[in-house]
């Protein structure tokens, strides 16, 4: 590690705010094993050594009225699907609701939610009222780059009360995701509307990045964005693997562990333990949520009622 870097660490473990020359120092080397150790630093300064995850059932729009009843392990009941109007929306989510009890009912991306508002902020503020009307926790993801102005979409929500579960960085990766990473950090007050940041890429890109540069992106994501409180990984998308080794360069929680169990596993085999026991593996306290961010186990692993 250079002089240099190790005076950026230096101020990281310490907590002192980074200048541009620290940032561009952090941006162009090629050490993994500094920036993770840092961006270690910089997550445990929030976090200590607590990692959150959230067990989520999908539920696909077009069967929201009459799919089966929800596993016992669900967290978080997920409506996907793009909605072709606002009614078609309301009517998802309200079916769910019905169905779920105390489980948080989330949805949609904001970009399909600004779509069937027409683009209009002021619209898009009646879509979210109605669809908080209807049961809904928390909007599922946003995607940084197409925000051009998100103050204005940042204050819709926040009249609403509603947050954003994730803010993505779409398939950006290397340089165009740390111009986005550094965009985010700019937002005033992001971290009040949205719960975490996804760094990594939500489709393959082409060519496939390596293990390195999905690391080196969540380390950077941790180090660069300080105004939104949690960097994620998704375990049904990236695997139980770069999921693990993403917690020990700066991630913090992991979405997206399915919530069934499979009748050839059985429960100590289910995903729930598996995940856990992949946290604790990496050094870090496994704490189960829901789907608004709310702890559902303790760290002992008593349940809350």
């Amino acid at each position: 590690m250079s002089d240099d870097l190790s005076v950026v660490t230096g101020k990281i473990a310490d907590g002192i705010a980074l200048d541009e020359q620290d940032v561009r120092l952090l941006v162009g080397t090629k050490d993994l094993l500094a920036l993770g150790t840092a961006s270690d630093d910089a997550r445990r300064r929030r976090h200590a050594d607590r990692v959150s995850f959230v067990q989520v059932h999908d539920v696909p729009m077009d069967t929201a009225g009459f799919e089966a009843a929800l596993p016992d392990q669900a967290g978080e009941a997920r409506v996907t699907g793009r909605p072709e109007s606002v009614a078609a929306a309301v009517s998802a989510i309200r079916a769910v609701v019905a169905r779920v009890g105390w489980v948080p009912v989330t949805g949609f991306t904001l970009a399909d939610l600004q779509d069937v508002s027409g683009h209009e902020v002021g619209r898009l503020g009646d879509v979210l009222t109605e669809l908080r009307d209807a049961g809904l926790a928390l909007v599922t993801e946003a995607a940084a780059e197409k925000l051009g102005d998100p103050q204005p979409v940042f204050e819709v929500l926040r009249e609403c009360g509603l947050t954003v579960g994730c803010l993505t960085l779409g398939d950006a990766v290397g340089e165009a995701a740390i111009l986005l990473l550094r965009r985010i950090a700019t937002w005033d007050g992001a971290g009040t509307v949205c719960r975490s940041v996804a760094p990594l890429p939500r489709v393959e890109p082409s060519p496939p990045t390596t293990g390195y540069s999905d690391l080196r992106q969540v380390a950077l994501a941790r180090l660069l964005v300080d105004n939104i409180d949690s960097i994620q990984v998704d375990w049904a998308r990236h695997g139980p693997k770069l999921a693990q080794v993403a917690l020990t360069v700066g991630a913090d929680d992991v979405d997206a562990v399915p919530a069934v169990v499979p009748d050839d596993l059985g429960r100590r085999r289910s995903p729930r333990e598996e995940v856990r026991r992949n946290i604790v593996a990496a050094g870090f306290v496994a704490v189960r949520r829901n789907g608004c961010f709310q702890v559902l186990d303790s760290p002992d692993g008593a349940a809350r009622e």
